[in-house]
């Protein structure tokens, strides 16, 4: 059995979301998956950048990532995204990427692949939840199967409980109560290889 390409997308400004990219990258390699982690393309100008001295120092440490590319989303079998939230929904940069992804839609590319979503925010009721459905919204339209953690394992408890997606509050750029979150991290990871393997063996014995 082929392993299940994963492709993990993200947009981060000063690191949190590259975090739990690299974390969900981990987990899901270890469950076998064929993993590629891509971001988001940048749309601030650099002055923005240039003014947070957070921002800046994450842009330059991470130049080397690539950016997504609509044939990221086709190839792949399953999606995992990471964003930050901007008012209790995703932030622009991944709103515009995922604006692209009209011609893909349009010819099927994008059906029966399975996703799910992290988000974080300045505290721990800063719209992550919003975000992770805001973001699912646009996935129903594409025809995914939605792979929420639910509380499937307790770790979703001691992260925070939510049941749409990890989550985490970030401040100066730290993930807050960063071990528990890596661990539901992780399970939600393991938990999306295991259905895309599921949705892509059914389909394939069909």
């Amino acid at each position: 059995m082929a392993a299940i390409k994963l492709a993990i997308v993200y947009y981060s400004a000063t690191g949190a979301n590259y975090q739990l990219s690299q974390w969900a990258a981990e987990a899901a390699t270890e469950a076998g998956a064929e993993v590629k982690i891509c971001k988001a393309p940048e749309l601030a100008p650099q002055g923005a950048i240039d003014s947070n001295p957070l921002w800046k120092a994450h842009v330059a440490e991470t130049a080397g990532i690539p950016v997504v590319q609509l044939s990221d989303l086709e190839e792949a079998d399953a999606y995992i995204f990471s964003v930050p939230t901007r008012y209790g929904a995703m932030a622009a940069q991944m709103k515009q990427f995922i604006d692209t992804t009209g011609g893909l839609w349009y010819h099927g590319k994008l059906a029966n692949k399975v996703v799910s979503a992290m988000a974080t925010a300045q505290n721990p009721h800063g719209g992550q939840e919003s975000t992770l459905l805001n973001l699912y919204t646009t996935m129903f339209h594409w025809g995914c199967i939605i792979a929420g953690p639910g509380y499937t394992s307790p770790d979703i408890f001691a992260a925070g409980g939510n049941p749409y997606g990890a989550s985490a509050s970030v401040v100066d750029g730290q993930i807050q109560n960063a071990e528990a979150v890596r661990k539901a991290v992780a399970h939600q990871a393991r938990r999306t290889v295991m259905i895309a393997a599921a949705v892509k063996n059914g389909l394939t014995q069909q």
